[in-house]
This record gives structure tokens, C-alpha cells and sequence, in this order.
């Protein structure tokens, strides 16, 4: 079955539940990072100009089930109130009860509430259908714009949708699966995927579908440590993760039959713990007091090398220890390559995005995600629930 663009549906006078992603980094009371809220304003913005009574619902952090003033969505409602150019986003003091009933009851066409943290029950992430039938009686129309959290079957993404006849996906949403199909059905050749971050045992289900796509496969980050070690490398302090080893040496015997390029680091940035503030280049083989941190920058010009030449590019995880300058080299080589790869370029979330912030780039790529972890399911195959509940 298909899914339902926004546009499809008839939204005037109605009450909209749409679940966004505003899990946003917080400063106190100040929200330091919008990118997340900024990217679901095309969505809001039409909801309220068809005359929908919009009831926005997120959730932020990790409050386990408890109220967590520190995790309350206030700056996210301030923050959508300055950039919609109206004087209030009403928060509800709960999202779900005669409280939030009554704000929902009050608000006219072309309004707009959002609910306070859906983790403060914890019944949300279990998916608990009584939730999800308390979130029902909020809405009449029901709306997902909420990519990063769609591969999660929590009540608000999977639960909820399946109680409304009228449903479909926002134009976020929409955005996210159609730049990440083009990868997934026929990417442009050469199709290279860089991977980093710390460990393999999170990414090995994106890099067992990825080796029966891609041309290239380039390994970085902590994770690269892993694989070099299964060849027998000495990593020294490096995080490196043991019982992964003959996983390691799997993958590298899976990419060598299907004439996949699996390129690991040949040369290194070590340091002797994560604050050192100066970098030392390093060959394979690392003493016991030494730990990598970055790939060096002989690796970093060839990954660079292969990325700016690629048809299509995704990139997840840094190269390194980026948010320490001594070792964001490698990381920005990759950054840097890619905002000049003519091909195709999606970064697939995570750390990657603040790394392309960081570095200002954000705008040079066809598509940024605004979630790791949902666009690595959904390269991997998987079926995300959220997204299947709109079907």
C-alpha cells in the first residue's frame, strides 16, 4: 500500500497530530542546535495554512518514564514560536489527560500546541496500545515527520497511526525516504559508502547490505581499530573491539569475493589519551602507551581521493576524535571531498552532521538526514515501523 503525502490530505479545521523530532541539544533553557526543528518547518507551516489545529508531539532525551524538568520541551516550543514568527507555542503541561485535552479543545484553525515530552510515559516507548489510544482521541489526522525516530515501534510512531483512518507522511519525512531510495534502488556508479564511528558491532547490519551495493566500502573511526587488528595489527590502547575480531576478518573475506574495495587506514593519528592536544603520526603498529584517534594523512588524502571521484556517496561516523582538533583531520578530509564530489551525497546523521556543521558544509550536500540511526536501518534494508504504519 502506498503512503500518503501530506498533501493529500484534507487538513482545514481539523485536529493534526503530527510527530516531529524535536530531540534537540539543549543548553539550560536554550536550544543550541534547531536543525531538527528547522527541518520540520515546511510541514508545520502548511498544516497551519490549510487551517489545520496543529498538535505537535516529540520527545527529548531519556526521562525513563518520570518527569525531568531538564528534558521538558519548553525550548523547543520558544524556539518554533521565534522562527514561525507568532508570539506562543502553547506546551501542554502532559500529553495526554484533561489538560492537554482542553488545550487541544481551544485551539482554532491555523493554531498550534505541542505536548510535553512523550518519554515522561514511559507506556510510550513500549509501545503500549491504551497510550496510544489516549494520544488518539487528540486528533482527527495523523501525520509522521519524525524520520529519526521512525525505526522505533514506540505509540506515538507505530502505535498511534494505526488507530487513525486518515494518516500519511510529512514532507521531512517524504524527503528522507526518497534521497536514501536512491541509494538503496539504483545509486550512480561509482556508489562508495564511508563508514566510521566507534564500534562495529553497530553498524555490521548496514555493512553486510552495503558490500552487495557499493564499489567501495572506506573504514574509519575507532572502528577501523577493530579491523586492523583482526589483521594483526598491534593497537596499543586503541578502543578495540575483541569479540568482533573474527567478525572483522569476515567482512574482509565477504568484500574480497564480491569485488568490493574495503579500504582501511594505512597510516595513523595517535595520541596518548583523548585530551592530548598534539597529534603524532603513526604507522600500523602502535607501542602500549598509544592510542589512535584519527586516521593519518596519508589515509585521509586517499579516502578524499576516492570520495571526490564517487557517482553516489553516504557517509556515517567520523574518521576520528573530532570534536578534538588534533584529530579532525581525517574527518574533514571526508567532509571536505564530498561538499566537492559531483555525484550524489547523503550523510547519513549521527556525529556526522555535527562534523559537517562544525566545519560549515552543511549546505554543500544533497541531502543531510536528520536520523543515524533510522537511516542506516533503512539502508539495510529493514522495514521502519514508523513509516510502515502509515501504509
Amino acid at each position: 500500500m502506498a503512503i500518503r503525502s501530506l498533501k493529500e490530505l484534507a487538513l482545514g479545521g481539523r485536529r493534526v497530530f503530527c510527530r516531529v523530532d524535536f530531540n534537540v541539544p539543549l543548553d539550560g533553557t536554550t536550544v543550541t542546535d534547531d536543525t531538527r526543528i528547522r527541518e520540520s518547518l515546511p510541514t508545520i507551516e502548511h498544516i497551519l495554512a490549510e487551517g489545520g489545529r496543529l498538535v505537535l508531539a516529540s520527545h527529548l532525551g531519556r526521562p525513563k518514564g518520570k518527569r525531568v524538568p531538564e528534558m521538558s520541551l519548553e525550548p523547543a516550543a520558544q524556539r518554533l514560536a521565534e522562527l514561525l514568527g507568532i508570539g506562543e507555542v502553547v506546551l501542554t503541561d502532559d500529553c495526554i489527560g484533561d489538560g492537554a485535552r482542553k488545550v487541544v479543545g481551544d485551539l482554532r484553525d491555523g493554531q498550534v500546541a505541542l505536548l510535553e515530552n512523550l518519554r515522561y510515559h514511559d507506556e510510550e516507548e513500549k509501545n503500549d496500545e491504551a497510550f496510544a489510544r489516549e494520544l488518539a482521541k487528540l486528533c482527527d489526522v495523523y501525520v509522521n515527520d519524525a524520520f529519526g525516530s521512525s525505526h522505533r515501534a514506540h505509540a506515538s510512531v507505530a502505535g498511534l497511526p494505526k488507530l487513525i483512518g486518515e494518516k500519511g507522511a510529512g514532507f521531512l519525512l517524504d524527503k528522507e525516504l526518497a534521497a536514501l531510495d536512491k541509494l538503496r534502488t539504483e545509486p550512480a556508479k561509482p556508489y562508495v559508502a564511508v563508514l566510521g564511528g566507534a564500534k562495529v558491532s553497530d553498524k555490521i547490519g548496514v555493512i553486510e547490505a552495503l558490500l552487495t551495493k557499493v564499489d567501495v566500502l572506506v573504514i574509519g573511526g575507532a572502528m577501523a581499530n577493530t579491523f586492523l587488528a583482526a589483521q594483526g595489527h598491534s593497537m596499543g590502547k586503541s578502543l578495540v573491539e575483541e569479540d568482533k575480531l573474527p567478525l572483522a576478518r569476515a567482512v574482509l573475506q565477504k568484500a574480497d569475493a564480491r569485488g568490493v574495495q574495503l579500504l582501511l587506514p594505512t597510516d595513523l593519528r595517535v595520541g596518548t589519551g583523548l585530551k592530548d592536544t598534539v597529534a603524532v603520526d603513526s604507522g600500523l603498529d602502535l607501542d602500549a602507551t598509544s592510542m589512535a584517534l584519527d586516521v593519518g594523512a596519508e589515509t585521509a588524502k586517499r579516502y578524499a581521493d576516492v570520495v571526490r571521484k564517487a557517482g553516489a556517496v553516504f557517509w556515517n561516523g567520523p574518521m576520528g576524535l573530532f570534536e578534538n582538533p588534533a584529530f579532525a583531520a581525517g574527518t574533514l578530509a571526508v567532509a571536505e571531498a564530498m561538499a566537492a564530489c559531483p555525484g550524489f551525497t547523503v550523510v547519513g546523521g549521527g556525529d556526522s552532521v555535527a562534523a559537517i556543521q562544525q566545519a560549515g558544509l552543511a549546505s554543500k550536500y544533497d541531502h543531510v538526514s536528520t536520523g543515524g540511526g533510522a537511516s542506516l536501518e533503512y539502508l539495510e534494508g529493514k522495514k521502519l515501523p514508523g513509516v510502515e504504519a502509515l501504509r
